[in-house]
């Protein structure tokens, strides 16, 4: 659960650093709706660019942010509706873009989420201790930007497999990158390093976004109203909003599909993965390259009771598609096919699990025969500008991308997706996904046998942490006071 134990002497030492530093901490109340944040605030988020290292972006990690690099103010959230003419589908797909967050990607909210409660109960001094950020890619990205605006020297694991780009930007952000062995799907790896950390006799805090429930908090809080304003806005007379499918990567943006679902009964939950490591589909395990959904285990923080079917996509679709989305020739093709200019001016905003999660949204609505009057939605988590070295990778593996290779793209992987590897989840299913959390965190761990035995069975498990919210901005009110004392 997320600690709310005040530790007041640390406490006092890390209000210290933020008013050294001019620092105030944004509410989750703020993040959902930016109309409260202060006056001020706003007025001097004119000055700053979306990726400064600057304190007053914290005030940036909202859905909202206007779509400009710098001195943006705020406004509607950021989605883009996708057409059939991309889709194949008559459902109205769209996704939320994570672009316009700072870093270029909304894991730095998941970051936030994990880092404010420890800050403001004084359970982590930024002025002694260090912070770490074990991460597939883009959430030790977020951390080592908000450890950044605090001063305090941070962390940041990954794998070494990962993208060009996310080791470059670090490079200049982070104090010290740790890479482990593998790619997307070596997370045991992660956290074998986290536990050599924890054994080194350092003063840090590990920041575990796959344990630590300020991942699934954040989401809930603000990322699924996001989606549910979007869907307000969209909807028209009879249509209704059918389901939320995404990768699971840290478990953090599917539970915005358990305020979705609370807010829209009978909708689904869909959890994406590649089928070279289908965990959920099969218990399988494997490699794979559709970069940050994390694999062969069930993050502690994923409610797997409330997950409705299982959806594999094979990383070849995704990586044709993204070559398809930003290849001249596929751009061509794309305009021949019919998809019209704002649309194709829109596609760089998908990284590669964007890409995976629009794929993933599409085999959704053809597995439940939706209708023009049904709404899906999906993330795309970053966009391109994390992936143009996989792109130049590609040509060397492969050659150039021409128009043969785009139709091949465009009619096999985009208007070919099909109905194989999904499986719609019963309840012995959802029970046997949530059971391999044993073998990783309760075998591995340290976590105990009677709470994952709560997380199934004790119906006030995940709502007493959905509740949290509130006690959490009444703390980060109270340390703003103090800091401005």
């Amino acid at each position: 659960m997320i600690d709310l134990t005040l530790n007041e002497a640390t406490l006092a030492s890390a209000a210290t650093v933020a008013k050294d530093r001019g620092i105030r901490i944004p509410t989750f109340a703020m993040m959902r709706n930016p109309a409260l944040i202060p006056d001020d605030v706003k007025a001097a988020l004119g000055q700053v660019g979306l990726w400064d290292l600057d304190p007053l972006n914290l005030y940036r990690i909202t859905w909202h942010n206007e779509p400009v690099v710098d001195g943006g103010g705020f406004g509607d959230v950021n989605y883009v509706e996708w057409p059939s003419s991309l889709t194949g589908v008559d459902a109205r797909i769209f996704s939320v873009v994570g672009k316009w967050f700072p870093t270029g990607a909304h894991k730095v909210g998941a970051a936030f989420g994990c880092l404010a409660p420890r800050l403001v109960t004084g359970q982590f001094d930024p002025a002694s201790q260090k912070a770490v950020w074990p991460s597939t890619g883009n959430y030790c990205r977020g951390g080592a930007f908000d450890s950044n605006l605090l001063g305090c020297e941070s962390i940041a694991i990954l794998p070494e497999g990962m993208s060009r780009e996310r080791f470059t930007w670090l490079e200049g952000v982070a104090d010290e990158i740790i890479k482990t062995p593998g790619s997307e799907s070596n997370v045991k790896e992660i956290f074998d390093k986290c536990n050599e950390l924890r054994a080194s006799g350092q003063d840090l805090v590990i920041f575990n976004q796959f344990d630590e429930f300020g991942n699934y908090l954040w989401h809930y809080s603000v990322t699924g109203p996001a989606v549910e304003e979007v869907i307000q806005k969209i909807a028209g007379e009879g249509d209704r909003f059918r389901g939320w499918a995404v990768t699971t990567g840290s478990a953090g943006t599917i539970a915005a599909g358990d305020y979705l679902k609370q807010r829209y009964p009978g909708s689904v939950v869909a959890a994406g993965e590649a089928i070279q490591c289908p965990t959920i589909l099969e218990n399988g395990f494997g490699e794979h390259r559709i970069e940050g959904i994390g694999d062969k285990h069930i993050p502690w923080v994923h409610n797997v009771k409330n997950t409705d079917m299982a959806i594999g996509v094979d990383d070849e679709a995704a990586m044709s598609i993204t070559r398809l989305f930003n290849e001249p020739a596929g751009l061509e093709y794309l305009a021949a096919a019919g998809v019209d200019d704002a649309t194709i001016g829109h596609l760089n905003l998908l990284g590669i699990s964007g890409v995976a999660n629009l794929l993933f949204a599409i085999k959704m609505a053809k597995h439940y025969e939706m209708t023009s009057k049904d709404i899906v939605a999906t993330v795309a988590t970053d966009s391109m500008e994390m992936y143009g070295s996989r792109l130049l990778e590609l040509t060397e593996d492969r050659g150039g991308f021409d128009a043969t290779d785009a139709a091949v793209a465009y009619e096999r992987y985009l208007m070919g997706a099909g109905l194989d590897h999904i499986q719609e989840l019963g309840y012995y299913d959802r029970k046997r996904v949530h059971n391999l959390k044993y073998y990783t965190w309760v075998e591995q761990q340290g976590k105990t046998y009677e709470e994952i035995q709560a997380q199934w069975y004790d119906d006030d498990y995940w709502t007493s942490i959905q509740r949290m919210a509130d006690p959490i901005d009444e703390l980060i009110t109270a340390f703003n006071e103090r800091v401005e004392a």
